[in-house]
C-alpha cells in the first residue's frame, strides 16, 4: 500500500443538489475550485456533511467521478464507504478505488448495534481491510451511529497493516491520547471536529476533517500551522475563536447550516435533501452573528467565490 500523509486539514465536502434534487455538477465543482485556493491536504467525499445516506446507488457512483475530476492529483480524496453489511461496505470500497479514492473512511456498522461487540467490529474492520485495494481509516462518529468506539477497540482494529488511521468525532480527547500511546506511531489520528482541533494536535493528532473547514478553511489551517511552529499563543486565540461557528455547522444546526452559510459566501449550498429541512430564516441571522463574533463574515455574498 502506499503511504498517505494525513496530517494537516480535510473538508468533508456537502453534496449539492440543484432545484430538482439531482446532484448540482457545476456546484460540486466551483466548490471545490474554491477550496483549491487554501493549502489543505485533501477531502473527504461521502461523508456525514456529504449527505452519503441521502444518496443511491448510482448517485453515489456520480459524486465520485465528479470529485475526482475537480480534485487536483496532489490532493488526497478520501471516501466513505461505511455500510451496514460487511459485503456492501467491501463492494464501495472497491468501487470508490477504482474511481480514484486514495483512502476509505469506514463508519461502524450500527443498525444491529446492540449486537455490534468488539469481535463482531474488529471482524468488519478487518474484512474490509484485508479485501480493499486502498487504504482504510476507521471513523468514530457516535453522533450519527449511536456507537461510540472504545480505544481497545480502535487499537485491535489498528494492529490491520491495511488500517491507517481513524476520524474521530466523539472529542474524547484522552481517548485520543490513549490511542496515541498505544498505537504505531504510523497510524494516523484525525480530529474530527474542529472544536477539539488543537486539544487533538496536542496529544498527537496528525490533523483533522471538519464540516468548517469548507467556510472557514484559512482558520483551520492557521490552527493547524501556528501548532506546527509552537505558537500556542496564536493556535489556542484560533482555537477558541473556532468553537462556536464549528458548533453551529455541527450539533446545533448540522448541514443546513453548513449549506446555508456557503451559500451566504458565494459558494453553492443549496437545500439539504428530505427529510433535513432548510435553515430557518431565524436561525440564518444567528449564523451569521456567530460567525461575525469570530471574524468570518457571512452577511455579504461573495459572488467571485464560485
Amino acid at each position: 500500500m502506499p503511504d498517505l500523509s494525513l496530517e494537516g486539514v480535510f473538508p468533508p465536502i456537502p453534496t449539492p443538489f440543484d432545484a430538482n434534487g439531482s446532484i448540482a455538477a457545476e456546484g460540486l465543482a466551483g466548490n471545490l475550485k474554491y477550496l483549491g485556493r487554501f493549502a489543505l491536504a485533501g477531502y473527504v467525499v461521502l461523508g456525514s456533511n456529504g449527505e452519503a445516506a441521502h444518496l443511491n446507488g448510482g448517485e453515489t457512483l456520480s459524486l465520485l467521478e465528479q470529485a475526482r475530476m475537480h480534485i487536483p492529483s496532489d490532493r488526497l480524496m478520501i471516501v466513505g464507504t461505511g455500510r451496514n453489511s460487511t459485503k456492501e461496505t467491501v463492494n464501495l470500497t472497491f468501487q470508490a478505488a477504482d474511481l480514484g479514492a486514495d483512502a476509505a473512511l469506514v463508519l461502524p456498522p450500527c443498525y444491529y448495534r446492540g449486537l455490534m461487540t468488539r469481535e463482531v467490529l474488529v471482524r468488519h474492520f478487518r474484512s474490509v481491510a484485508d479485501a480493499s485495494q486502498i487504504p482504510v481509516m476507521v471513523y468514530n462518529m457516535p453522533g450519527c451511529t449511536g456507537m461510540d468506539l472504545d480505544a481497545e477497540t480502535v487499537l485491535e482494529v489498528a494492529e490491520h497493516p491495511n488500517v491507517i488511521g481513524i476520524k474521530d468525532s466523539g472529542g474524547n480527547v484522552a481517548k485520543l491520547a490513549e490511542l496515541r500511546q498505544y498505537a504505531d506511531p504510523s497510524f494516523a489520528i484525525l480530529a474530527g471536529s474542529a472544536g477539539f482541533f488543537l486539544p487533538a494536535l496536542s496529544v498527537g493528532a496528525q490533523g483533522g476533517v471538519f464540516a468548517l473547514a469548507n467556510i472557514a478553511p484559512q482558520p483551520c489551517i492557521d490552527i493547524f500551522n501556528a501548532y506546527q511552529k509552537d505558537d500556542w499563543a496564536v493556535a489556542r486565540s484560533l482555537q477558541l475563536r473556532m468553537v462556536r461557528p464549528n458548533a453551529a455547522v455541527t450539533r446545533k444546526w448540522g448541514v443546513p447550516a453548513l449549506k446555508a452559510a456557503m451559500d451566504m459566501l458565494g459558494l453553492y449550498g443549496g437545500a439539504p435533501r428530505l427529510p433535513l429541512f432548510p435553515l430557518a430564516d431565524e436561525h440564518r441571522r444567528e449564523l451569521v452573528e456567530v460567525f461575525a463574533d469570530a471574524g468570518i463574515d457571512l452577511s455579504a455574498n461573495r459572488k467571485d467565490n464560485r
